[in-house]
């Protein structure tokens, strides 16, 4: 009886402390500027949107235009268009698109507990940064979202007629670009609100395809006389696999891989479980085995693993400063990996290419071609192996899917390719990216970057839909996206508030 009161007073106090720190931290955020902008990014971090899960923060827009009588369209893929009239004395000035995504990307450490489908995001202040407990952020694209809603309910901003286009699934398959219906806008000028660094205009991204290996999960009973461990890869910071690619980040399952295939020879080892990764379109920032040795092997194994560790740091001391590689006892099981199942795993993973393919040839520093070795998972009968796979030149694209496809064959894996996204081919002309440019030197003095960015875009899907339309991507300060690390840097939020208003009122 006592143990359980003091549970219940610790259930007590930390359930109402979440409440205080919660209303704490959400007077915070509101306090920030432009107040309008961090009060809608802030409700919207409050609904649940996880990727293909958009519903409740579908319905949560639909009441929004509702509540400020405006029109609100919502097509058969789920997209939800808004649409506001122009400014009095704007009348005149043709419609323009400002585009976000409404799904977030759902990643956490995994010692957080979080109900992506449920739970609200524990947003927090540090420093110029905002970010989230342990979790993502969701500012990729709430902060997109949040400028177009603060757009839509200001009646004193100056603009021609607006249609703002919140699209579903943008993370997992692009599937709101693909479905969006040619007719579906008004506009033929549209600003894309989904990138990541402050005072760089995007007017070019690279296509993407996946290619997923599949091998049948064959077990074999535990051999007589065995020890088990838990290996975990940890620390890693992760993070976007087009955008962060070139930084020469640690892959846990790579990082994994290695040990394991070293020590199936050195310590006898036997794999029990292996999980690593999560999205296709993150490099992956933890990886975990369960696997046994013959207790003769036990010491050998967490020697061996100790100077693993120290290597692993060693590597990274300049990306990945927190890299851990751990080992502890674990429970035992009844089957392991047949050893011809282990082998072609180890051997595939280990042969399958993973980070920077090929640079651009006629622009300095821009990745052209990469791939993701994205996740290791056990799917019922089989062991699944997603990849990811970009690239800015089409040919270059085919050419890294079928160097994957053939590792996969090796194995004698099934594979498959999806059907992939088109890249979208940058215009230095165009209308929207002079008007763009003019507003930026004329606000901060100064010259903005243009450039394409290896990170899939919309846009792609986007002009092939609307062939005549004429856009550019930009956005505030972002880092660490897709990884518990994202973060966005509240000094530039004003800063794409006041030119986003600036390039409306000049279109």
């Amino acid at each position: 009886m006592f143990i359980f009161a003091v549970k219940l007073i610790v259930f007590y106090f930390h359930h109402n402390y979440s409440i205080l720190n919660a209303g704490i931290m959400s007077k915070e955020i509101l306090a920030l500027k432009p107040e309008n902008v961090w009060k809608y990014f802030y409700e919207i971090t409050q609904v649940p949107r996880p990727s293909k899960k958009e519903d409740k923060i579908s319905a949560w827009l639909e009441n929004f235009a509702k509540e400020h009588a405006l029109e609100c369209l919502k097509d058969s893929t789920g997209n939800i268009l808004i649409r506001k009239q122009a400014a009095p004395g704007y009348e005149s000035k043709p419609w323009i698109a400002l585009q976000s995504h409404m799904d977030m990307v759902c990643e956490k450490h995994s010692h957080v507990v979080k109900d992506f489908y449920n739970d609200p995001i524990d947003v927090i202040i540090d420093g110029d940064w905002v970010k989230a407990d342990g979790t993502t952020l969701g500012a990729d694209d709430g902060i997109g979202m949040a400028v177009q809603l603060a757009l839509l309910s200001d009646k004193s901003i100056q603009h021609g007629p607006i249609e703002c286009l919140f699209t579903v699934d943008e993370e997992t398959g692009l599937t709101g670009a693909f479905g969006l219906e040619a007719g579906f806008l008004k506009s033929n000028t549209l600003l894309n609100l989904d990138s990541e660094d402050d005072g760089e205009f995007f007017i070019g991204c690279a296509g993407g395809k996946d290619t997923i290996g599949r091998l049948n999960l064959e077990m074999n009973p535990v051999p007589n006389g065995q020890k088990f461990y838990k290996i975990s890869v940890s620390g890693l910071k992760g993070g976007h696999s087009g955008d962060d690619i070139e930084k020469g980040l640690g892959n846990a399952n790579k990082v994994l891989c290695r040990l394991l295939w070293e020590m199936q020879d050195i310590a006898e080892l036997r794999i029990v479980h292996i999980d690593g990764g999560n999205l296709r379109n993150a490099i992956p920032r933890e990886a975990f085995a369960e696997v046994c040795v013959p207790v003769g092997k036990s010491t050998v194994l967490l020697n061996h693993v100790k100077e693993y560790d120290s290597i692993i740091k060693k590597e990274f001391f300049v990306t990945d400063t927190n890299v851990k590689v751990s080992i502890e006892e674990s429970t035992s099981a009844i089957s392991v990996f047949a050893m011809p199942l282990q082998k072609d795993l180890l051997n595939l993973i280990y042969s399958l290419p993973h980070g920077v393919m090929a640079w651009a040839q006629d622009i300095k520093g821009f990745v052209e071609t990469s791939t993701n070795l994205a996740s290791i998972k056990i799917v019922g009968d089989k062991v699944v192996i997603t990849t990811s796979q970009r690239s800015s030149v089409e040919t270059a694209k085919t050419n890294i899917c079928n160097h994957v496809a053939s590792v996969f064959q090796l194995a004698d894996a099934d594979y498959e390719h999806t059907d992939g996204y088109p890249g979208w081919t940058p215009n230095p002309k165009s209308e929207i990216l002079q008007i763009a440019k003019q507003c930026w030197q004329k606000l901060y003095g100064e010259e903005p970057v243009v450039r394409a960015i290896h990170a899939g875009l919309e846009c792609g899907l986007f002009s092939e839909k609307y062939p005549e339309m004429d856009m550019i991507s930009f956005g505030p300060t972002l880092r660490g996206v897709h990884s518990p690390d994202e973060r966005l840097l509240i000094s530039t939020v004003q800063k794409f508030w006041d030119f986003t208003l600036a390039v409306l009122k000049r279109v």
